[in-house]
């Protein structure tokens, strides 16, 4: 085999080394982006959980609130009959 041939030989392997390189990192970066996508839908759906839990907590809080208004006004009518028991 003469020089010229063992070159391109050469160039040859190179390129093929590239080329097998370029592979492996394209298969790694869709394995990536792979994990990545994977990443975001879980998070979107902790997201909507999370947002539905709010939702949850805040209407529980408003009810709390409602009947906290509703226990006071019932304590303030007993105190003002027991004030009548006491003045009569």
């Amino acid at each position: 085999m003469g020089p010229a041939r063992e070159q391109e030989v050469d160039s040859l392997a190179r390129l093929e080394q590239r080329i097998l390189r370029a592979v492996a990192l394209v298969d790694e970066l869709r394995q990536q982006k792979d994990a990545a996508e994977a990443e975001r839908d879980k998070a979107v759906g902790e997201a909507g959980e999370a947002r539905a839990l709010a939702s949850e907590l805040s209407q529980e809080l408003e009810t709390l609130r409602a009947e906290r208004q509703e226990v006071r006004a019932r304590i303030e009518r007993l105190l003002g009959q027991m004030d009548l028991l006491n003045a009569g």
